[in-house]
């Protein structure tokens, strides 16, 4: 088993869900240019990818947590959630997370 250790302090920008849905059913996305209030800011790992992604660990406490998510770091980076899992291990709480990937917002230019 590896373990990866924090390198980030992460705060949550969870939009409403369920979202809300039109006269015909359709889930309708909230405003994308109002973020939602922050959830909390806990230690978690962000660490980028050999293809651009990054991939996320998120404390338990963050949960729910879904795609078009948005998560920030203390230095001021963003990143949208494009994927999310709540890992449990039963009998084990303290190392349960929340494993993600995501897209940096903006995405770096190489």
């Amino acid at each position: 088993m590896a373990v990866v250790l924090p390198n980030a302090l992460l705060t949550v920008y969870a939009l409403p869900h369920p979202w809300g849905r039109d006269v015909n059913g359709v889930p309708v996305p909230p405003n994308p240019n109002a973020r939602p209030e922050p959830r909390g800011t806990w230690p978690g790992s962000v660490l980028e990818q050999t293809d651009g992604s990054w991939t996320v660990r998120l404390d338990p406490q963050a949960w729910p947590v879904k795609e078009g998510d948005t998560i920030t770091d203390e230095t001021g980076r963003a990143w949208t959630l494009t994927s999310t899992r709540n890992h449990r291990v039963p009998g084990c709480p303290d190392i349960n997370y929340v494993q993600a990937t995501a897209t940096l917002n903006p995405p770096e230019v190489l």
